[in-house]
């Protein structure tokens, strides 16, 4: 005898035909990883195309001959390479910072050195993160020279001299994504009282680049800061691509403060969190 029907059952909120991860308030709508996966990758591709825009708008300036900015590229390479002519002393210092100390072939060393570590202290995820940004800023910074094609300073008497194009700076770029990997690597190793010294020592490296750079007389500002402003842009996307692959594993966000990874200071850095698994 079939059972009489129960008003009550269409309107029943568990109901099993209902398909997996839709959500019961919003019909329409679904969740689960795969939603959260593709929320996460829309915001890293619109902050991304955000810290671009700055060096999109340097490298369109450049490309247009911009009269303000060429007029501020000449008078400050011709007031420093004054100074460089009075000062053959300083030059030398100058070279020496640039062509050792600073130098790309330097800093991609010690940045090889810095994956090496964190590769034995089975930091892996976080080699992997300074790897690419390291041969990603190379070859994108050859890249943007490459397209640009523009011509270095061209000054009498030149106390200095470079290979290949000018725009962006691959001293300034170079600079600029290393002393970011050093500082979101190792900032959780450094005591909270001690972090403004590295932020100063970066900046200081950074800085002292670019003016080097210009100094010089083998790039002009706008290479420079096309440079650091290519260079911000790498690391912004990389980083961005790096709290999503934390996300995924189970990871909270880690405030740029505290380095990337802040159990680094464990044993362990990549062993899975208490209480939690990951699949």
């Amino acid at each position: 005898m079939p059972r009489p029907t129960d008003p009550t059952d269409a309107a029943d909120p568990t109901d099993a035909t209902e398909p997996p991860g839709r959500s019961r308030r919003f019909p329409g709508a679904y969740a689960g990883p795969d939603a959260a996966f593709g929320a996460r990758l829309v915001l890293v591709t619109a902050a991304t195309a955000m810290a671009a825009v700055p060096f999109a708008l340097a490298l369109v300036l450049v490309e247009s001959r911009w009269a303000p900015l060429y007029r501020l590229d000449l008078a400050t390479a011709r007031r420093l390479h004054a100074t460089a002519l009075e000062h053959p002393g300083w030059v030398r210092v100058l070279d020496f910072l640039t062509g050792v100390v600073w130098d790309p072939v330097t800093m991609r060393l010690l940045v090889a050195a810095l994956v090496i570590w964190l590769a034995v202290r089975r930091a892996w995820r976080l080699a992997a993160w300074a790897a690419v940004t390291a041969v990603a800023s190379g070859l994108i910074g050859l890249l943007v020279k490459t397209m640009v094609e523009r011509a270095r300073p061209s000054l009498p008497d030149p106390v200095a001299h470079a290979p290949g194009f000018s725009f962006p700076s691959g001293h300034a770029m170079t600079a600029t994504t290393s002393c970011a990997v050093f500082l979101l690597v190792l900032l959780p190793l450094v005591p909270r009282a001690w972090r403004p010294l590295p932020w100063a020592l970066a900046l200081l490296s950074v800085l002292g680049v670019g003016y080097t750079r210009v100094a010089l007389g083998v790039h002009w500002v706008s290479d420079v800061v096309g440079g650091w402003l290519l260079g911000l842009a790498l690391v912004a996307a990389t980083t961005l691509v790096f709290e999503v692959w934390r996300a995924d594993t189970g990871r909270p966000r880690a405030a740029v403060t505290e380095g990337l990874e802040p159990e680094l200071t464990a044993p362990d850095p990549e062993a899975p969190r208490a209480g939690r698994t990951t699949g």
